[in-house]
């Protein structure tokens, strides 16, 4: 409750443009939803992810390069979490199917890339391409736990994309910042409950002979 009523009154600041509004609730939002795994009993592992999470939009209030890069590391190591988390409750894929998810997630990254890297700051193209494979390989890794998290792994590249195109300075939506959240939160939500969901899923298996 607490978490949605934050994060509804940040998305209207954001809509509204009320910067003070989304600089005081912002950096309340992924503690409240960790806050909510730990009371549900979650894995300490996405509390982590969140945790790191809150890090990384605390540090994007700033401005800078170094602010920045920071920002991004935090996420970075979130990532890792979620994919420890992946590695530990996450079903295999079909060979066939899986040959398909990972191809469709490269082809997503290369042009991606591609297409950002003439107009990114020079000091700026490799970081935000190796944030970028990490980020897609959470992508991918979202799929092994179901359409839920899968969502949200795609939702999470989706915002950092937008973000990415702001930083190569291309022409953006109107209130960018609004639909990065939007994003970004839903991201974090479904990727959540469906780690969560995974977990139990996995815990209440019966153990292989």
């Amino acid at each position: 409750m607490a978490f949605g009523l934050a994060a509804a009154g940040d998305l209207a600041a954001l809509a509204l443009g009320a910067d003070l509004g989304h600089t005081i609730l912002k950096p309340l939002l992924m503690p409240l939803l960790a806050a909510y795994v730990v009371l549900r009993q979650g894995p300490p592992l996405l509390t982590a992810a969140l945790l790191f999470g809150w890090g990384g939009d605390v540090l994007l209030l700033g401005e800078g390069d170094l602010v920045f890069l920071a920002g991004m590391g935090s996420f970075a190591l979130g990532h890792l979490c979620y994919l420890a988390l992946f590695r530990r409750n996450g079903e295999g894929h079909g060979t066939a199917r899986g040959t398909f998810i990972v191809a469709t997630y490269a082809c997503a990254l290369i042009i991606t890339v591609a297409l950002l890297w003439p107009d990114l700051p020079p000091d700026m193209r490799i970081p935000v391409a190796g944030y970028s494979l990490l980020l897609t390989a959470m992508a991918f890794g979202a799929t092994t736990l179901g359409l839920t998290a899968a969502a949200g792994g795609g939702l999470f590249l989706l915002s950092d994309t937008l973000i990415a195109t702001d930083v190569a300075d291309w022409a953006q939506a109107p209130r960018p910042d609004f639909w990065i959240m939007l994003t970004y939160l839903a991201a974090q939500i479904l990727l959540t409950t469906g780690v969560r969901t995974g977990t139990l899923t996995s815990e209440s298996a019966p153990a292989r002979p």
